[in-house]
């Protein structure tokens, strides 16, 4: 299970990568995906800087964390994807966007996938998650 675990938090840093790139290179595909359109002038560089930055993040502490102690760094992916999931449930209760469920399950999976990596990780090592 913790090698699983492991494999799982790889796939999850290497597909945030793949996203984060494609906000660079196909921004128009990947907005698409995620149901946006894409935005002109600064609001483009607000829409794709800001949420490929959040992708590129993801993948960056998931990488860091796969250094020998340092499984603790997966707390930091899981906050920041968790919390979009708790925004975007919260624009909905404000009234503001529909819910999307298609969004919101993977941004509570991944989390829950990414602590418990950590942990498992963290009783190999003796460190503290």
């Amino acid at each position: 299970m913790k090698k699983a675990l492991r494999v799982i938090s790889i796939a999850i840093g290497v597909l945030s990568f793949a996203t984060a790139m494609q906000f660079v290179f196909v921004p128009a595909r990947v907005a698409e995906r995620l149901g946006m359109p894409v935005l002109e002038g600064v609001g483009a560089s607000t829409q794709l800087g800001d949420i490929g930055a959040l992708f590129l993040a993801v993948a960056v502490f998931v990488g860091l964390a796969q250094r020998p102690g340092q499984a603790r760094l997966l707390l930091v992916p899981a906050i920041l994807v968790g919390c979009a999931a708790v925004m975007r449930t919260l624009v909905f209760v404000a009234g503001h966007a529909p819910f999307a469920p298609q969004f919101i399950l993977p941004e509570v999976v991944m989390p829950l996938l990414l602590v418990a990596a950590a942990r498992a990780r963290a009783d190999e090592t003796g460190e503290t998650p």
